[in-house]
């Protein structure tokens, strides 16, 4: 008979394993999947939003080297992020796209210029510096035109895109708490489920440390695997999302994918063996006689 209640007793250890170990894994995923979110709009849509790109059109009779000479100097600014070439053909190319326009009507002539596209840094994506680069810029001998975006578009997109930002960032620190309210409270079951055995290797005079090592050392094992299982799952929807969406929509973000599989499995690990110790702990100094009470 004490064999078969021992048999239950593993049974249902186990089980409070198993259950614990996929909550684990799915409260994981859960903020895993919120972070890469929220990682990746404030990098792929919030962040270029910020960033101001000018267009300086050069004159039609510039030499490849005197090209090159205003390419460089503008490049050697602090305040450039990147810059690119536009020739005259891909700029009509994309009007002709966009726009029906017969060349036979502008007499067999391409009136737009070569362009260099400068993106300067976001910190620079204000008004009064747009309006400086751009009167700047239009002083270079061999520059025809600058065509600047309207800088009060900066303004609101800031102030619109920063109320985006912290929307996210308190609906993350919500999500967060709510989610260690729900890993702690697991954890606690699962080692609830242990306190006879915690209570009987106390009776037979086994210390705090010999009762906790092999504990934690299940929670160490259970926090890697439900990490694991978590980053599959992150990495699986991410990626079988993508395969769904249309050509041209890029929602995989590998360094972000690097950045939240590494934390949660090191929050995995964190908070499976920091809310283990806080309930063994409980346990192995609660009296005997109150350890059917709990």
């Amino acid at each position: 008979m004490a064999s078969n209640r021992d048999k239950r007793l593993r049974r249902k250890v186990r089980h409070s394993y198993i259950i614990s170990t996929v909550s684990i894994s799915l409260v994981l995923f859960l903020l895993g999947i919120v972070s890469y979110i929220t990682f990746t709009a404030i990098d792929r849509f919030l962040d270029p939003a910020l960033k101001a790109t000018i267009s300086v059109e050069l004159n039609d009779n510039l030499y490849e080297n005197e090209k090159q000479a205003i390419r460089d100097m503008i490049q050697g600014r602090k305040d450039v992020e990147s810059i690119g070439f536009l020739s005259e053909e891909d700029k009509f190319e994309n009007l002709h796209m966009d726009v029906d326009v017969d060349m036979e009507l502008l007499g067999g002539d391409n009136p737009l210029h070569d362009s260099f596209e400068v993106t300067l840094k976001r910190e620079y994506a204000e008004a009064h510096h747009i309006n400086a680069f751009a009167d700047e810029m239009k002083q270079i001998e061999g520059v025809v035109y600058v065509d600047k975006p309207d800088p009060r578009y900066f303004e609101e997109s800031r102030s619109n895109i920063s109320a985006v930002v912290l929307s996210l960032v308190i609906f993350s620190v919500v999500l967060l708490f709510i989610s260690l309210l729900l890993l702690n409270n697991t954890l606690r079951l699962a080692i609830y489920s242990k306190r006879y055995l915690i209570n009987t290797m106390k009776l037979v005079g086994a210390t705090k440390w010999y009762i906790m090592r092999p504990l934690l050392r299940s929670a160490l094992t259970q926090g890697l695997v439900s990490g694991i299982i978590a980053a599959g799952l992150m990495c699986g929807t991410i990626f079988g999302i993508a395969s769904l969406l249309p050509e041209g929509i890029d929602v995989i973000s590998l360094n972000s994918i690097i950045v939240v599989v590494a934390t949660v499995l090191v929050v995995g690990i964190l908070i499976t063996i920091g809310f283990s110790a806080m309930a063994i702990n409980k346990f192995v100094n609660m009296k005997s006689n109150k350890i059917h009470l709990y």
